[in-house]
């Protein structure tokens, strides 16, 4: 179970960080944050919440209920995402890769619930 639990939030966490990265330093993906419609002061708070996510997801020192508050940040990340790139019309594999990614975070919140009930 906890092979499962890590495996699924490290994904997780990996995409965040990278997401968080690219927010600042890829011309492309600020230029695509933009071409979204996001100012960016939005682009930037992304990226901040995002690292705080993943402390927050990684650290197991962190309270249940916080960590639940996080898990629902980055379904919400995720779910905006889907429907940003949906409305500007963005090749379909962008919104498989964000339905991929919800189905990981879905995976790691079920079995750290698991792990909690043992």
């Amino acid at each position: 179970m906890k092979v499962i639990y890590w495996t699924s939030t490290a994904l997780v966490s990996l995409m965040l960080a990278w997401s968080t990265y690219s927010y600042f330093f890829s011309k492309e993906t600020i230029e695509g944050v933009k071409a979204l419609g996001f100012p960016t002061f939005f682009r930037i708070e992304l990226a901040v919440l995002k690292i705080i996510a993943v402390v927050l997801l990684l650290a197991p020192q962190v309270p249940i209920q916080v960590k639940e508050w996080a898990y629902a940040g980055v379904g919400l990340f995720f779910v905006t995402a889907i429907v940003a790139h949906a409305a500007h019309k963005d090749p379909i594999w962008i919104n498989l890769v964000n339905v991929f990614f919800i189905g990981l975070l879905i995976v790691s919140n079920i079995y750290l619930h698991k792990i909690i009930a043992q």
